[in-house]
């Protein structure tokens, strides 16, 4: 198959990427390299997906906003599948730059969408986030609850591509899927994320900040459960589906520091802060439906997901 992963140059996107290459397929990456953070991690993700591609990775570099741009990149390559994982990420950030969330999330999904309906129908599939159950009371978070309280302007914007999609699938006949993930970890995973940033100050000998009380808890799933979640909505007969995408089991924050303490062999100097505005108490993914369609069973607990995220780290150190 031709499949386009958008952010494939990103965390779970390059993972995506590798496994679709072991498997045989054809992939273009679509990545405007922006500066979120370093985009020269970007670039060495990308530069590991070539080894693995063997000439069958490709890469566009542009943002998937630019519809002049995304509509020749459709017109020129006859996509299978899609799989959108690019967006503007980050809780804390939206509450920032709203307008740029709404811009990418939903004008660029909407722009993704509509190249899709126009250009041979692919079967499309939408990455969204746990964030969206928001506030929501009832756990854990099923794919039938309520979507209508969330804690931030990145969590709204998921929620208004999620819809976009049900309207393309519904308008147009297409076929198309949306996956929840839930708090995704493991190598190469974002700069600004909580176990990457804990782990790093650990290692360096350097006081962590912990926000809140440390009780939060959250659903955190290895990159490699999300990746094969992926191939296997990808292989699904189906219209218009939800997924959730989660461990199924939660950690609090203090539980977390306590395995990287164990992993690193360092005691972390923790400064405590206010609550931070957007944070949620919970995360915690229903799977039962993704077990009974897909056969989804996510295979990593957390306890040997961070020994490998830690090894990971310490072999980023050594390289310098």
């Amino acid at each position: 198959m031709k499949v386009l992963v958008t952010g494939g140059a990103g965390f779970v996107g390059s993972h995506l990427a590798e496994r679709l290459l072991r498997e045989g397929h054809e992939v273009h990456a679509l990545d405007d390299f922006n500066d979120y953070y370093d985009p020269r991690l970007k670039r060495e993700n990308w530069r590991l997906v070539q080894k693995t591609g063997n000439g069958r990775a490709h890469l566009h570099e542009f943002n998937f906003c630019d519809g002049w741009a995304t509509e020749n990149l459709f017109k020129a390559v006859k996509f299978d599948l899609v799989h959108h994982l690019a967006a503007r990420a980050g809780v804390r950030q939206s509450l920032l730059e709203p307008k740029l969330y709404v811009d990418t999330n939903i004008h660029g999904t909407l722009n993704l969408l509509d190249c899709a309906r126009r250009f041979g129908k692919p079967k499309f599939i939408f990455c969204s986030s746990s964030s969206v159950y928001g506030l929501n009371a009832k756990v854990p978070f099923a794919e039938t609850d309520p979507v209508t309280a969330p804690a931030a302007p990145y969590a709204a914007t998921k929620i208004g591509a999620e819809a976009l999609c049900h309207a393309y699938a519904h308008l147009y006949g297409m076929e198309i899927a949306v996956a929840r993930l839930f708090n995704v970890y493991g190598p190469r995973q974002r700069p600004d994320t909580a176990i990457r940033i804990f782990t790093g100050l650990m290692l360096a000998d350097k006081p962590i900040q912990l926000f809140g009380d440390g009780t939060l808890r959250r659903d955190y799933t290895y990159v490699d459960d999300i990746v094969d979640g992926l191939m296997r909505i990808a292989g699904a007969d189906l219209k218009f589906e939800i997924f959730n995408l989660g461990d199924s089991r939660t950690i609090a924050v203090n539980e977390l520091i306590a395995l990287i303490e164990k992993a690193t062999g360092k005691q972390a100097r923790v400064e405590r802060k206010p609550p931070q505005a957007g944070d949620v108490p919970i995360t915690f993914a229903d799977i039962s439906k993704s077990q009974r369609m897909l056969g989804y069973k996510p295979k990593v607990l957390i306890e040997e997901g961070v020994e490998r995220y830690v090894r990971w780290h310490r072999e980023e150190l050594e390289k310098g």
